[in-house]
């Protein structure tokens, strides 16, 4: 460390995991990137479920280290394997917690009580322990026990009711959604908990239902809601203020997204496609207009884009002061230079799948930037390092628990 370097943001933090796939991972890495110890617990029997359960993998060959979303949910961490369901397991957990400043549990509930590791139990031997639990509905209430998936998640919260065609069905989302917006949400619950403990020295128990966190990114539908409007409904891309609003394909088949705010935009945009005087026509003179036409105001607009390469569409735009943007598929995010100029993308070496990109989350601390401190754990990897490096145990003890069938068969404990 050089003179006046602070070192990571989180650089005394240890933490652990309880559980797979996104909500609760995805807040153990964004602290790993800015420097924690984050131990990934699984059992060798029943691991984490990206590992086996969803694509992609290289070549299209499943393999418990060969999953892009563990990858993508799990650098920069320490990855062990212990089996907490035989006593000896739950005797080495319960040790791994006691080691610990923070747990991340993503359990159904009532599990982690039920296993012996509830955070009640800890009260004496870690009274400084935040733990938090973030599962589909929080840990109390008439649905807390029913399973699911983040698109079922963004379904109930009212996200797809608000999307596709007003006389269509509504669309579910690419992706668990509400995970993501769930993983911010603890990630700023566990700091202020740390925060506090700092100040207090006692810990906490955070319940963070997931389906609660997206209503936030509805605030405005809601409120206009309970202010006696009726429900909000699918709009398709247009919206209720901008038009022209929506998407329209280049003639080299890129699309782009381009909108209009004001009559000045479109103006704008008027004379950019040379049709200076649509802008005067009545039917596109005022934003009521422009979306009570809004079939031949987009007709118009995509007639123009349909001839043009999406290059050229851009560059006339953006100096006309209209806002548009082009669709990025998956290629394009590799390659797009904002993305490459903050360093989003860190290429890291894996064991079994070679080099492959790593996500750094987007937060840019001036002082303790975060990093990608390497490729996700092959399964039971930093066994040995972990229990006897990190928590002390001789070999002896290591030599105990494998007896004990503590690791799984076959799972690496070698240094």
């Amino acid at each position: 460390m050089q003179p006046g370097d602070r070192g990571p943001a989180l650089g005394d933090l240890k933490v652990v995991e309880f559980g797979g796939y996104a909500a609760g991972p995805q807040v153990g890495k964004i602290m790993a990137n800015y420097g924690a110890s984050v131990v990934h617990l699984e059992s060798a029997d029943r691991p984490d479920g990206f590992r086996l359960q969803y694509p992609p993998y290289p070549d299209n060959r499943p393999g418990l280290n060969r999953s892009g979303c563990f990858a993508l949910f799990n650098d920069s961490k320490l990855g062990v394997t212990v089996d907490v369901k035989r006593p000896a397991g739950l005797e080495l957990a319960r040790r791994l917690v006691d080691w610990a400043d923070v747990v991340v549990e993503n359990m159904r509930p009532g599990v982690m009580a039920r296993l012996g590791l509830g955070y009640e139990s800890f009260a004496d031997s870690n009274p400084r322990l935040v733990m938090l639990s973030t599962c589909n509905m929080g840990q109390t209430g008439p649905r807390a026990k029913m399973p699911g998936f983040g698109t079922m998640l963004s379904a109930l919260a009212g996200f797809c009711g608000l999307t596709g065609e007003p006389d269509g069905p509504p669309m579910l989302l690419y992706g668990p959604y509400i995970d993501f917006i769930a993983a911010l949400f603890g990630l700023s619950a566990v700091l202020a908990a740390l925060e506090r403990r700092r100040r207090s020295g006692r810990g906490a128990m955070i319940d963070l239902a997931q389906y609660e966190t997206g209503l936030l990114f509805l605030a405005g539908p809601l409120l206009a809601h309970q202010g006696g409007e009726p429900a909000l409904g699918r709009s398709g891309n247009r919206d209720a203020l901008a038009a022209p609003h929506g998407t329209f394909v280049s003639a080299d088949g890129r699309w782009l997204a381009l909108s209009c705010w004001s009559d000045r935009e479109f103006a704008a945009l008027a004379a950019a496609m040379g049709e200076a005087s649509a802008a005067q026509d009545e039917r596109f003179q005022n934003a009521e207009s422009r979306r009570r036409h809004g079939a031949e105001l987009e007709a118009l607009v995509a007639a123009w884009c349909a001839v043009r390469p999406a290059e050229n569409i851009v560059a006339a735009l953006r100096e006309a002061a209209v806002l548009v943007y082009p669709v990025n598929d998956m290629r394009d995010l590799f390659h797009d230079e904002q993305i490459r100029a903050s360093g989003t993308w860190q290429q890291r070496p894996h064991a079994e799948m070679g080099d492959i990109a790593c996500y750094l989350p987007a937060m840019a601390l001036s002082t303790t930037p975060g990093a990608v401190g390497g490729s996700a754990p092959l399964l039971g990897q930093h066994n040995h390092h972990v229990f006897t490096e990190l928590l002390g145990l001789s070999e002896e003890e290591i030599q105990a628990y494998q007896a004990a069938g503590v690791f799984g068969d076959g799972v690496r404990l070698s240094a």
